[in-house]
């Protein structure tokens, strides 16, 4: 595993917080591991210099690792391609004049895969979300064959999103790696226990059934206070990953 791709059920599902905390627990193991962001909509532009700062992702990624920015972070190798408007990579894309070239993209990863032994490379919402007026995420992981760990929750829908998912891998020919089970979502209003805890169930009895060789993993619950922040989240929860991950 050189490049791992983590995807998500939808947007808002928390890859970010996923691919933070796995390059963390493989730090732990005393893995060379380095993140990636395919594409970063909603970055804020410097309003002295005019330029467009580093993406979101990716500062909190370093923030989970407890690790500073990388000289590959601020020559934006870790992501080549960030737009002002927040939204589908395709629309910023376009609003900005700006081509996204995908080779640019696998350009920036084979030159972390020189210097790192694991890079885990973050999409841009869900699986069929368009980067380019022709091109979806799913596109792109095909053309590469990257095997993917894709992030759930418990939130109502998500059996339907994840099974959704898992077919369109599938059908591409690709390697489900991990299914995440994010518990992002527990405290909010659209998350019930008993649906949370059925599709933990559910889900695990799938994966068991039709793709045994899968790994499944559970993030811990994210509880801040008001005086906690991304800077110590590294510092307040931790990730084992199961046996023979990686």
């Amino acid at each position: 595993m050189s490049v791992l791709f983590i995807s998500g059920i939808d947007t808002d599902i928390g890859k970010t917080y996923a691919t933070g905390m796995l390059a963390k627990a493989l730090m732990q193991q005393g893995t060379n591991v380095i993140t990636q962001k395919l594409v970063q909509t909603g970055v804020s532009v410097n309003p002295m210099t005019g330029k467009m700062g580093i993406a979101d992702d990716i500062i909190t990624h370093r923030a989970l690792m407890d690790i500073p920015l990388q000289p590959c972070d601020l020559d934006f190798t870790t992501c080549p391609y960030r737009y002002k408007k927040p939204a589908s990579p395709h629309l910023a894309s376009r609003l900005s004049k700006q081509t996204l070239d995908p080779e640019v993209i696998t350009s920036a990863t084979k030159s972390l895969q020189a210097d790192y032994e694991v890079v885990l490379l973050e999409g841009a919402g869900g699986l069929l979300v368009p980067i380019t007026e022709q091109l979806f995420v799913l596109d792109y992981i095909a053309a590469q064959g990257y095997p993917i760990l894709l992030v759930t929750s418990g939130r109502l829908g998500s059996i339907n999103h994840t099974l959704l998912s898992l077919e369109a891998i599938t059908q591409r020919g690709l390697q489900v790696h991990t299914v995440v089970y994010n518990h992002i979502h527990d405290d909010t209003d659209n998350t019930d226990v008993e649906i949370a805890d059925s599709t933990i169930e559910f889900l695990q009895n799938h994966l068991q059934q039709y793709y045994p060789t899968t790994h499944w993993l559970q993030l811990p619950t994210i509880k801040m206070n008001e005086s906690e922040n991304s800077e110590n989240l590294s510092n307040n929860h931790s990730l084992t990953l199961p046996k023979g991950f990686a």
